[in-house]
């Protein structure tokens, strides 16, 4: 990790303002004390909880205050952040403070007009004045005056180094070494990949301190604990009960180009390019939902979904803000398969929304054409003309598979699917008929007339059978009959310009 070179020279190139959104408090005032110390700039701190005073705890034990001028730090209303930064600007030598969870004071206009007048006198005194807390959002007066920094995340070297920390304290503390096995040592720092050093070495905690041990037993509840830290305030959502492809019905072509592909998306084929991500369109209800969630359980990948409905922020930049954050989730996350539901939604073209769609497909296109880590793209569309044919194009996505109403045989397969679900044995049950009467329905529809069958048979008092079944079938008017006009134009948009995925 460079974060200590990269804060060196933004501190040398004199940033009169630096934001730092991190939860990890203790590691961002650790790294500027390494950086300050024995340097020409002395570091300051200030919390309202403490007010206003030096950073290195020697100073604060022993009382040295030769750096302040009259009264100690905390007995002269320095707390006060108004006048903390008084007191800063009218300091003459350079300063670099570190700004604890001021973020509820920037929208005092005092406050900001004393940030704004630092950084305009940086060129007579060059102070630095470091924003820390987990989230920071400048107002437009100041932001032109800042940067941002991020601490890098721990590599797998350095998640190993926790790890094994971890495991000496425990074997200090109980006297005996830690059964750990290999392979699960190389599986756990792999899952704890994407997280802080904090909660790597919490969770590597709990996992050895549990028993004494490092085993595959472990690893369920880690991923699951990491699924629920990322899932935080994000847009991105953990699918963790992924279907598998046993459990689709149809989608014969689909199924057929992942396996052929599956080799070259792990690596194992080094002379194929890896595949990018699929689009699937199609008849609501037809099945895109199910086969998105199918990739990721034939693969064995984890799934995130990204809800678009929730990027959406009233406040100027925020939206572009979440894709963001969204995105560099799923990075933690690789290898995954990140299933952008209704992505028509995000990027159509036309929106009354002061360019906020086309900025968020400018910010998407650039990174489906640049990322490396190994993601996955599903998206999933219900109106693919509503989306720009930037993205669409071959490139961005590997291909674009149409999913149609299932034919007879596919209707018999999702019959006894969800029949056998839902412990009926289908051989008990004539498929053949209940295809032919269900013919125009989608597999959704077809898994709803099976539910409400088998709340018609319980009133009844009877055992669920073909009569049930098909008088359900008879009552339900499909969306292909009810909308067929719209899914009339829909098939003819598809033929010729998509993949079938049946």
């Amino acid at each position: 990790m460079n974060d200590r070179h990269d804060l060196e020279l933004m501190l040398r190139s004199r940033v009169p303002l630096l934001v730092v959104e991190s939860v990890e408090e203790p590691r961002v005032v650790a790294l500027f004390r390494e950086l300050c110390a024995g340097g020409t700039r002395a570091l300051f701190r200030w919390s309202i909880s403490e007010g206003l005073r030096p950073a290195e705890p020697t100073e604060a034990r022993s009382g040295n205050v030769s750096a302040w001028r009259g009264t100690p730090p905390g007995k002269d209303g320095r707390a006060d952040p108004v006048e903390a930064l008084r007191d800063l600007r009218s300091r003459q030598q350079p300063t670099v403070t570190l700004l604890l969870d001021v973020h509820p004071f920037l929208d005092d206009p005092l406050v900001v007009r004393l940030l704004k007048e630092i950084a305009l006198d940086r060129q007579t005194v060059a102070h630095t004045l470091v924003f820390v807390s987990h989230a920071i959002e400048l107002p437009a007066e100041i932001r032109t005056y800042a940067a941002r920094f991020s601490l890098t995340l721990p590599d797998p070297a350095a998640i190993e180094q926790i790890v094994r920390e971890e495991a000496r304290g425990w074997s200090a503390r109980h006297g005996r070494k830690v059964n750990a096995d290999r392979d699960a040592l190389a599986m756990l720092v792999s899952n704890l990949t994407g997280l802080t050093a904090a909660d790597v070495r919490r969770l590597a905690r709990q996992a050895i301190w549990d028993d004494g041990a490092i085993t595959q037993d472990d690893l369920p509840a880690v991923m699951s604990a990491k699924h629920r830290l990322l899932d935080e305030g994000s847009a991105i959502s953990f699918e963790l009960d992924t279907a598998r492809f046993e459990n689709v019905g149809g989608l014969v072509g689909l199924k057929r180009w992942l396996a052929r592909r599956r080799d070259a998306f792990f690596g194992d084929a080094p002379e194929l390019d890896p595949p990018r991500g699929v689009l699937l369109v199609g008849v609501q209800g037809g099945g895109k939902s199910l086969a998105a969630r199918a990739v990721a359980g034939a693969w064995g990948l984890p799934l995130l979904r990204l809800d678009v409905g929730t990027l959406y922020d009233k406040f100027f930049g925020e939206t572009e803000k979440n894709l963001r954050e969204a995105l560099a989730t799923a990075q933690l996350m690789a290898p995954c398969v990140l299933w952008i539901d209704e992505i028509e939604k995000a990027l159509a073209e036309g929106g009354n929304d002061a360019g906020t769609s086309r900025r968020m497909l400018g910010y998407i296109l650039t990174w489906m054409a640049e990322r490396t880590a190994p993601v996955f793209i599903v998206a999933t569309a219900n109106d693919i003309t509503k989306l720009p044919p930037e993205l669409i194009r071959k490139g961005r996505v590997d291909e674009i598979f149409f999913i149609d109403l299932p034919g007879p045989d596919v209707r018999r397969e999702i019959f006894a699917i969800h029949l056998q679900r839902r412990d009926f044995d289908p051989e008990t049950f004539d498929l053949d008929a209940l295809a032919g009467a269900s013919e125009g329905f989608s597999g959704a529809e077809i898994e709803q007339a099976i539910v409400a069958a088998c709340y018609t048979a319980r009133e009844r008092r009877a055992p669920l059978d073909d009569a049930h079944l098909t008088e359900e079938l008879l009552r339900t008017r499909p969306l292909s009959v009810v909308m067929a006009e719209k899914i009339a134009q829909l098939r003819a948009w598809a033929d010729g310009r998509t993949v079938p995925a049946n």
